[in-house]
């Protein structure tokens, strides 16, 4: 079981990593999405194309994450029935796993391109939360096209979901996570042993 493992989904986190090149908003679109998006991107986008280390890269755009994605709803998603089903030791436990790993998976794709750009579509309502339609233009590559979801449930513009190739990061991941689970026999610390693997796999490399 890997987090973010499927191409569309690695291109969904690079969205996170260039919002700063969107094109302008349509007037139609919310105000509080539009300054949103031009707040976070444009910081995002600095730092990616500062001239800093790899690492550095990686210490300044974790906070901006942290601020402007909403991870804790996200991994909830993610558990799907089984959050309800789990103790609240086991929601706190999970929680810290989901930001590590889903930190990781974004932040691992910094150094991965270079001259990424974005067009934006349609902006619609996409029940309670902001749909973004957007292209990514990659060097000789074909076009990527993907929906940015921005949520307002905390008071606050956040991104909760990005949709490439038709497929949702966080369905996508619940599936994964759902189906992990029912494999081991609905053992939920099964997951976060798995989690926890993952995260230790991730961190081997930096240790030797």
């Amino acid at each position: 079981m890997k987090f973010l493992s499927s191409r569309r989904l690695v291109t969904g986190a690079l969205a996170l990593l260039c919002a700063g090149s969107l094109s302008v908003l349509p007037a139609r679109a919310a105000e509080g999405t539009r300054q949103f998006i031009e707040s976070f991107g444009s910081k995002l986008v600095a730092i990616v194309n500062s001239q800093v280390s790899l690492s550095e890269k990686k210490a300044r755009v974790l906070p901006l994450i942290q601020q402007d994605v909403d991870i804790d709803a996200i991994g909830r998603y993610c558990l799907g029935r089984y959050w309800k089903l789990a103790t609240p030791e086991q929601q706190k436990q999970y929680l810290g796993l989901f930001h590590e790993v889903l930190v990781n998976a974004i932040t691992d794709k910094l150094g991965d391109y270079r001259g990424v750009s974005f067009t934006i579509g349609a902006i619609t309502k996409s029940g309670d939360d902001d749909s973004v339609e957007a292209t990514l233009i990659r060097p000789q590559q074909p076009p990527a096209s993907m929906q940015w979801i921005v949520g307002h449930a905390g008071g606050s513009p956040k991104v909760v979901d990005v949709v490439g190739e038709g497929a949702s990061l966080r369905l996508t991941q619940r599936q994964d996570y759902s189906s992990y689970i029912a494999r081991n026999g609905g053992n939920i610390d099964a997951l976060l042993s798995a989690l926890k693997r993952q995260i230790e796999h991730h961190s081997a490399p930096a240790a030797n």
